[in-house]
């Protein structure tokens, strides 16, 4: 068995660890941490969240700075504000017994005048986040040409996020950096394109297979209606009475309806989104963290970065666009060694996107059943039976109670009390549920149809031809070059035009321009809602791909249109 003293670390820094009960390292930490203290091997970690990767990184920094030289040798790159200040605070437990050592965040949200004049005082380590760390190297407020370390943590997260160019950035203010130090969950082109610009001979270490999951998460999948969606949420957070966790949705309107709908039904649960402030969201997360709210539901954007202790259930309202997202959204959950379940509500047509998963994270998914109504009473109930048993009676004078009643009681039989219980508890619940629909789907719903049609319809159903199923094809003239990716893009697009994002099908995202499959009753709503409008002072061009649907006010304009020779399928 492999110990951190073993790792060629400081003896003060060994004995924090020892302190905060550190044994043995994780697999991530045991087979960095020897190459990264040497400081001058450019490094690629590939490992799940929830693995250890802040220390694999962060030992070997308080291990190589130098506690005379008051000015940033070390620099970690981050994509979002708690995780920025997720890894200070470790730092600080880590460098509890060196002396000398400071470390300071820096994020958008708070007083950039306080982080300079810290800056100023004098640190090792720099932790920040992309924007406000440009900023602060455009206000020459900090000085990279003496960071000898960089690390990039949560690669995969920033590029997603859109901040591939602040990472040029970053990176070519620090041109005297001894090393590179990559951490990823997984290595899509634009990771591994890094790589290749920046990094000379990187040693490589991946724990598990490449964009694998974390092996300790059951992932779930239930298949229903699309109109079913929110009512199989809702039976799922009844049918499982101890969850907590993080529901993800494409949309803030989505995350916001879905909030509403649930508090009124005397669920704590709050939304995180782009549109709350900074005090608000911290407000919130505070409040998840420490268990008030028993739910958290959150576009991909808002939860980037977000790590919480016990996490039991990571929900996919939907199921993201980019696959690798799916990777981020269930390492919320089995983070430190434990166990969670990852639950996806698909309806029919989205099973191909199951498969694909499976491959894509090497993982096997398990087609799970709605619960009945009740199924879920049932739960529900024993559930309760169970607190009320292990309930402490400890604290309290409660035996001055018990002649009175016993005297209240002495005429109710012990089954009519636990009946009694049972319906002041459950009447809510029984009543709900009483006709509850069946909300599961067959995957083969023409069971009785000839064998030749079915095979058909598998074989459509493998090509996925949604132009065949009353889908049309729309070109816009936005991409990856207009800061947008698959999520981003989405919002932006069901914000514009205030429709759902059940009529939308495959989002095929290039550079220069995207197409998009949508419902061909909501095509015309859809450009009537986009095209003409401007994004960054240009303006939006929105037609259909294979036809041309053109408003009544643009005739007689010079329409725009999909080069046909560039086929996305």
């Amino acid at each position: 068995m492999s110990t951190f003293e073993a790792l060629g670390l400081k003896e003060p820094i060994l004995q924090s660890i020892a302190e905060l009960g550190f044994v043995q390292p994780t697999p991530i930490q045991e087979q960095a941490i020897p190459v990264l203290v040497s400081g001058t091997t450019d490094f690629v970690g590939l490992a799940q969240t929830g693995t250890g990767k802040t220390a694999a990184f962060g030992l070997p920094l308080l291990h190589l700075m130098e506690s005379g030289e008051r000015y940033p040798q070390a620099l970690v790159v981050c994509p979002t504000r708690e995780l920025c200040l997720q890894i200070t605070s470790d730092l600080q437990l880590y460098k509890k017994h060196l002396k000398g050592i400071h470390t300071e965040a820096v994020y958008g949200g708070a007083s950039i005048t306080m982080q300079m004049r810290n800056l100023k005082s004098g640190v090792q380590i720099v932790v920040a986040t992309p924007g406000r760390l440009i900023d602060l190297i455009e206000r020459k407020a900090i000085d990279l040409q003496k960071v000898k370390y960089v690390v990039l943590d949560e690669a995969d997260e920033m590029l997603n996020m859109g901040f591939r160019d602040d990472i040029d950035f970053v990176l070519s203010n620090t041109v005297n950096r001894e090393s590179i130090w990559l951490f990823s969950a997984t290595m899509p082109p634009e990771v591994r394109a890094i790589s290749k610009n920046y990094m000379s001979s990187p040693k490589e270490i991946t724990v598990g297979k490449k964009n694998s999951g974390n092996a300790n998460i059951d992932h779930q999948y239930y298949i229903t209606a699309a109109h079913h969606r929110y009512e199989t949420l809702k039976r799922l957070i009844d049918f499982n009475p101890g969850m907590y966790g993080i529901i993800f949705t494409r949309t803030k309107a989505d995350a916001q309806e879905i909030s509403e709908r649930l508090s009124k039904n005397g669920y704590e649960i709050e939304a995180l989104h782009g549109d709350l402030t900074q005090q608000q969201r911290d407000k919130v997360m505070g409040r998840f963290r420490s268990k008030a709210l028993q739910l958290l539901i959150a576009t991909d954007v808002a939860a980037r970065g977000i790590d919480v202790d016990g996490i039991t259930h990571v929900i996919n309202y939907e199921l993201p666009d980019d696959m690798e997202v799916y990777t981020h959204r269930s390492g919320r959950t089995a983070r430190a060694g434990k166990s969670g379940i990852c639950i996806s509500i698909c309806h029919v047509k989205e099973t191909y996107k199951i498969r694909q998963l499976e491959k894509l994270i090497n993982a096997q998914f398990h087609k799970t059943d709605i619960p009945s109504g009740k199924e879920v009473c049932r739960r529900q109930f024993f559930h309760f039976m169970d607190k009320l048993i292990n309930t402490d009676i400890s604290h309290g004078d409660y035996e001055t109670y018990l002649p009175d009643l016993m005297h209240k009681f002495e005429n109710v039989t012990k089954e009519e009390v636990l009946q009694r219980v049972a319906a002041l508890e459950f009447d809510h619940f029984l009543k709900y549920y009483e006709n509850a629909d069946d909300l599961n789907i067959s995957l083969d719903r023409r069971r009785n149809e000839p064998m030749n049609a079915r095979n058909d319809q598998s074989r459509a159903g493998r090509s996925f031809n949604r132009r065949d199923s009353g889908y049309t094809r729309l070109f816009v003239n936005l991409g990856t070059k207009d800061g947008f990716y698959k999520a981003s893009f989405l919002q932006f697009i069901l914000d514009e035009s205030n429709l759902k994002k059940d009529v939308l099908g495959k989002i095929d995202m290039r550079e220069m321009n995207t197409w998009l499959e949508i419902d061909k009753a909501e095509a015309g709503r859809m450009i009537k809602s986009i095209d003409g409008k401007k994004y960054n002072n240009r303006i939006i061009r929105m037609n259909e791909a294979d036809g041309g649907f053109r408003r009544p006010s643009d005739e007689g304009r010079k329409r725009s249109f999909a080069p046909r020779e560039r086929k996305p399928y």
